[in-house]
């Protein structure tokens, strides 16, 4: 195992977050990542191109719809093709042909969606590969390797995830093994001028571990310690270890898996309470609309999801009333496009009556058609949130988005409700 990282490694961490304005009602701030390819203006989602792609769209059309980062996926690339061949094709940016941002995710999130394929020990997790069935290591500095070669703007600590709805003595277990992997990540991290680690704030459902794991990074265990070592827990003493580092970013992770919306809110505001104002916030796993919207208003500024790509493979249009299930007969003859207001090019060509006949006929054509309009509208969507805060009219637009999401803002869900309202925003 790798020895942990000296204070002065990482004591100079870049700030790549500049604040452009903040709601004074609620914790929504609109920002700018200064990122190697670019700026990257917040809040932003971000599409997932699990293995070097998105599914159903290319990356010139990801370019031109404003996309500025997007994602990959460590466990997958580093098994098919290999990172070997990745750095031959100048990076995952020259061999997706990609020229803006890419943050890579570490592999940990495969112990949930995986797991029947692995086993997580301290030195790592031990994969059986879904494509050959060969068993392989993801170390955390077998992680960060990968993330080297990939050379990605942003880079995941390897963290050791257990689904939402785990309760009991392994999240703990999860929660402090997390803390020290980050160690192990940022000692082997070689690149840190050009790549950008985020850490992974673990913790469940548990109020009090995620608040442990959040004031392991921010420095503030000092008044819990006790005078003799030999009486400190194990987690105080990695506590106490953790007081000396930094990191560009911080990713709240281990949510949005089936735990009740109630406890998933919760949660994010917790998290977001304590992290830095001055670095950028990432939420993982989370592409609803409504989630967007309302995580927004908690203080999050980056999103990654995989469901506008996945729910357009079920022939479902995103629009700002919620979805069109295109496939259903009411679309058989409506000429009109998905969204009258929508610039992208699905929108622009094609009506709802021709994709309705091309999901009748199996024709793969309708998924991209859907997927570059699902993509356009998210990122619409995210930009339209940016504006309102800079034009300092936040709480007026969550208020007419849930209006017309919901057909009036009093028929939001309560847990979205009370989330917004624990910031200052009321719908009534």
């Amino acid at each position: 195992m790798a020895a942990a990282a000296s204070p002065s490694s990482m004591e100079s961490a870049p700030r790549i977050m500049r604040l452009v304005a903040e709601c004074s009602r609620s914790r929504a701030r609109a920002g700018e990542l200064r990122l190697p390819h670019g700026p990257v203006a917040t809040p932003v989602f971000m599409p997932v191109g699990t293995q070097a792609t998105m599914k159903g769209i290319t990356a010139e059309q990801l370019d031109a719809l404003g996309c500025r980062i997007c994602l990959g996926n460590t466990y997958h690339l580093g098994l098919r093709p290999g990172p070997e061949l990745i750095q031959k094709a100048h990076g995952l940016h020259g061999f997706m042909n990609w020229p803006h941002n890419l943050l890579t995710d570490s592999g940990g999130f495969q112990m949930v969606s995986l797991v029947s394929l692995s086993e997580v020990t301290e030195e790592g997790v031990r994969f059986r590969s879904p494509y050959d069935g060969e068993e392989t290591l993801l170390s955390p500095e077998r992680s960060v390797e990968i993330q080297n070669a990939l050379g990605s703007d942003i880079i995941m600590q390897l963290d050791d995830v257990v689904s939402s709805t785990v309760t009991g003595p392994r999240v703990e277990e999860a929660m402090f093994r997390s803390i020290r992997w980050l160690d192990r990540c940022i000692a082997a991290h070689r690149r840190p001028d050009q790549q950008n680690l985020f850490a992974i704030i673990q913790g469940g459902l548990d109020a009090h571990l995620r608040a442990t794991c959040l004031e392991a990074w921010l420095a503030k265990w000092c008044h819990v310690r006790t005078r003799d070592p030999r009486q400190q827990t194990p987690g105080h003493r990695e506590a106490e270890q953790m007081t000396k580092r930094d990191v560009p970013g911080f990713a709240i992770g281990g949510l949005s898996g089936g735990e009740s919306k109630n406890q998933f809110w919760r949660m994010v505001a917790l998290s977001t309470a304590r992290l830095p104002r001055d670095k950028p916030r990432y939420l993982m796993g989370v592409g609803y609309a409504t989630d967007l919207v309302v995580c927004v208003a908690l203080g999050c500024d980056m999103f990654d999801c995989v469901f506008p790509t996945r729910t357009a493979r079920f022939g479902s249009a995103l629009v700002p009333t919620g979805n069109l299930q295109l496939k259903k007969k009411q679309y058989e003859k409506d000429f009109r496009p998905i969204d009258p207001e929508c610039a992208c090019p699905t929108c622009q060509t094609h009506s709802r009556a021709f994709l309705h006949v091309l999901l009748h006929s199996d024709n793969t054509a309708a998924l991209h058609h859907l997927t570059v309009h699902n993509i356009a509208y998210q990122l619409q969507l995210m930009s339209a949130v940016r504006a309102s805060i800079v034009e300092k009219r936040f709480p007026d637009f969550v208020r007419h988005f849930m209006g017309t999401m919901y057909g009036d803002p009093t028929l939001c869900p309560t847990w979205a409700t009370e989330a917004l309202a624990s910031v200052g925003i009321t719908l009534a």
